[in-house]
């Protein structure tokens, strides 16, 4: 199958990318839900985690992906829904997240109280993967939602109305990062409802499948200096030199897109990646960094045939 063809390349198990064909052909997608199955845009690189992932999803079970930043959890998440061919349902979890954004709110239609269903309720319905996106800042209303929906019952009582069973082809993935404000500490009752994946860093090799799928027309020698631009800032905040503010890899990908149309790779870069920290101390360090990879004097012919 084509879709999966990037798990072959990974050197995925076969009898895993088996199995989620077989789940595919299964179970299909109502209509209404079909446009919410997106291919992502950056692939996910990683042959344990992805093994790892897809046979906790084949036995049922929900994921949490904890790591710091940047280390591909929300495209992981992404890459999921699409190997399995399922619709996504993103909540991101803040301080005023409460359990009628996730489950649903009355709301007064056509002269009735109906029930305005939220985004938990449709991805309950529909069998789609919930992406549950900083769940260690959920609060505690949010969080009891949660309990029923995630363990054995796999169900929603919705107060007022009758209770839901989840679509069997139902799963949850829950992302969070480590030390941000706002997060806490999730408690075991729902870290017992999940499988755990610790995110590891990125890499030179998953870099460069992510840039080589993007930019097919990329020169080699600028992709290798774009990627040592991040992994010498990914060092750096391991080390506490810098903030994770300027560690963006959506914004060192977007730099590369812009490259294309014409900008300079320095102007791009510094939209993408050193004028995401607001501190001047910072922003000299990253800029240093920067300048070591990316010529000044470079063009768009620098980094594309």
């Amino acid at each position: 199958m084509k879709e999966l063809e990037f798990l072959n390349q990974q050197g995925v198990a076969p009898g895993l990318i088996k199995k989620v064909e077989e789940f595919r052909e299964f179970y299909g997608v109502e209509k209404e839900a079909e446009q919410r199955v997106v291919k992502p845009s950056i692939p996910f690189y990683g042959k344990e985690i992805l093994e790892m992932a897809i046979a906790g999803i084949l036995q049922g079970e929900n994921l949490l992906l904890a790591g710091p930043k940047a280390t591909g959890k929300n495209v992981l998440a992404e890459n999921l829904a699409y190997i399995f061919k399922r619709p996504v349902y993103n909540v991101s979890f803040h301080v005023n997240t409460n359990s009628g954004d996730l489950i649903g709110t009355d709301t007064f239609v056509d002269n009735q109280v109906k029930l305005r269903k939220g985004s938990i309720y449709q991805c309950a319905e529909q069998g789609g993967f919930g992406v549950l996106d900083e769940i260690n800042m959920a609060k505690n209303d949010a969080v009891s939602v949660l309990h029923a929906t995630l363990d054995y019952r796999r169900s929603i009582d919705v107060p007022g109305y009758s209770k839901i069973d989840l679509h069997p082809a139902t799963r949850f993935i829950g992302t969070m990062n480590y030390g941000y404000a706002g997060t806490r500490e999730l408690n075991e009752a729902l870290v017992s409802r999940f499988l755990v994946i610790d995110m590891p860093p990125q890499t030179e090799e998953s870099l460069g499948f992510i840039f080589g799928r993007m930019f097919p027309k990329a020169k080699e020698k600028a992709v290798e200096q774009f990627i040592g631009v991040f992994m010498d800032l990914q060092l750096k905040c391991m080390n506490s030199e810098i903030s994770t503010k300027a560690l963006d890899l959506r914004g060192l990908l977007a730099a590369m897109k812009i490259v294309d149309a014409g900008l300079s790779p320095w102007q791009a870069i510094k939209m993408g990646v050193i004028n995401k920290t607001f501190d001047i101390f910072e922003k000299e360090i990253v800029e240093d960094v920067v300048r070591t990879r990316i010529p000044i004097e470079w063009g768009r012919e620098d980094v594309y045939d």
